[in-house]
């Protein structure tokens, strides 16, 4: 039973993951903030992504996850991940920012609908059963692993006028004195 001011469990944890994914994508879209259009598109070495295919790649991967997360197979028909890591002159980067919101947008909203009975449902990824908290940790950690991609190559193309987005070298004494603000 619920008391005031307290959450259910199942309600904490969403709430939760919701904030860890939202975590994820600001740290992204801080990081591209600092890039230049034409390193956005730069690979750093054969058979590397750029941050525009890893964007790319993202929001397909998002997008089809997570529409219609709980009735249908989250490898799309519509999806054609292989193309998610070929950039094309359509891919701008107005277009592929486009495409990592639709994404993104599909998860929050799922993930917003998502009720207490849904979490002990089962669903598919290329036909192979997953929970439903299978899947959602199956889709943060693939997000965040390419989130830190994003976030290494961000720095590695900027060279000057780097504005940190986690602790600054040398200043971990500092941000430890005034108190944690991640959950902020």
């Amino acid at each position: 039973m619920k008391s005031v001011g307290c959450l259910l469990m199942w309600q904490a944890y969403l709430e939760d993951i919701i904030f860890s994914f939202r975590k994820q994508k600001e740290l992204a879209e801080k990081a591209l903030r600092q890039v230049e259009d034409d390193n956005l598109f730069k690979e750093p070495g054969e058979h590397s992504n750029s941050i525009a295919s890893i964007i790319k790649h993202i929001g397909g991967n998002l997008a089809s996850r997570w529409t219609d997360f709980l009735t249908t197979d989250g490898d799309k028909p519509w999806r054609d991940r292989d193309a998610e890591f070929v950039i094309g002159p359509e891919d701008t980067r107005e277009r592929l920012i486009a495409a990592w919101e639709a994404g993104w947008s599909a998860l929050f909203q799922s993930l917003n609908s998502l009720q207490e009975a849904d979490l002990s449902k089962t669903v598919t990824i290329r036909r192979e059963e997953h929970t439903v908290f299978q899947a959602i940790h199956r889709s943060l950690t693939h997000t965040t692993y390419h989130v830190g991609q994003i976030v290494y190559l961000a720095r590695l193309v900027t060279r000057e006028g780097w504005k940190w987005i986690t602790i600054p070298p040398g200043q971990s004494q500092q941000v430890k004195d005034k108190g944690g603000r991640y959950l902020k």
